[in-house]
């Protein structure tokens, strides 16, 4: 049963990470005039000393935190997720090329951020960071989930790009939950499970609660669907997504970023990849958005939960 504990996946990882300050001499955190925002202050009036602020200079942030890994220390750049993501070509050169031991965590992903507004919304972040080889994509999905992760990328030794939330997210694992890097994760299923389920769905961050309360909806109509979390949408475990594909009738994969190159491209992979013949339905986002609550906006542009229900339920006779 999960957690009745609520907040923003950015809370988690700035609590966690002025934690393991107190244990980590190296660890050391950038910041690109956003430390409020991606919640790095409470390490910065921890340590002081280890925290740099380079201003609105996301290519210096990228740049510095290389540097510093190069000198043995462990760098973590923050900035929101569509400024800092966007210095793609720093990132590629600096950390995915030189194999730098740099952390890049972007905060405020994807049209959740509801009214900061599109200019702010980062949509195409997983797309460009997992296209660059040796990086690893990491996006958390509740709370508990996100301090094991950060703790789990501070004491990784290679580039990390990790995607968390402005708005809070549904708590969707219990307190024994033992998030494990690299395996997809099974969050619900029918108590009593078919021989094929009508649905599998893959969700990843914000969109995993949704994903929840569509599957036990359907549960209530009588239709049994799965629902996984992908945690790390690279590496991409093509085994385990392949395998929940090929016990249902269908797939349908929800994702708060655009619709090439995210979490639906990595399970179209897989199950071509591996041969699975399902019809796979990707639910995420086809547009630039606009100003909105969270709310508003998942419904307007089909992340919903009615809408992952009505995609499972798709073509059915």
């Amino acid at each position: 049963m999960a957690s009745a504990t609520s907040g923003a996946t950015r809370d988690a990882f700035g609590e966690k990470l002025a934690e393991m300050g107190a244990t980590e001499p190296r660890l050391v955190v950038i910041d690109g005039d956003l430390g409020g925002s991606t919640r790095t202050t409470g390490f910065m009036k921890k340590f002081p000393e280890r925290h740099f602020e380079l201003g609105i200079a996301e290519q210096n942030v990228v740049g510095v935190a290389a540097g510093l890994a190069m000198a043995g220390k462990i760098p973590v750049a923050t900035s929101f997720a569509c400024f800092i993501a966007g210095r793609l070509e720093v990132i590629r050169v600096a950390v995915a090329y030189n194999q730098t031991n740099v952390k890049i965590v972007g905060t405020h992903a994807g049209i959740g951020i509801g009214d900061d507004g599109p200019s702010q919304m980062a949509l195409e972040d997983v797309a460009a960071l997992r296209a660059l080889p040796g990086m690893t994509v990491l996006q958390p999905a509740d709370l508990a989930e996100t301090r094991q992760a950060v703790e789990w990328m501070v004491k990784h030794h290679g580039g990390v790009y990790m995607r968390l939330t402005r708005q809070n997210t549904d708590q969707v694992h219990g307190d024994g939950y033992r998030w494990q890097f690299g395996k997809i994760d099974l969050l619900w299923k029918p108590a009593k499970a078919p021989a094929k389920f009508q649905a599998t769905v893959f969700a990843s961050g914000a969109t995993c609660g949704n994903a929840i309360a569509a599957a036990k909806d359907l549960e209530s109509r009588g239709f049994a669907v799965q629902v996984f979390n992908v945690h790390t949408l690279k590496p991409f475990d093509v085994e385990g997504a392949a395998k929940a594909a090929a016990a249902s009738t269908r797939v349908v994969t929800v994702e708060d970023h655009n619709e090439n190159g995210g979490l639906g491209s990595a399970v179209a992979e897989a199950i071509a990849e591996r041969g699975v013949g399902v019809p796979l339905v990707r639910l995420a986002v086809r547009d630039f958005a606009e100003s909105g609550t969270t709310e508003e906006l998942y419904d307007k542009y089909g992340l919903s939960a009615k809408h992952i229900a009505e995609a499972c339920l798709r073509n059915v006779d």
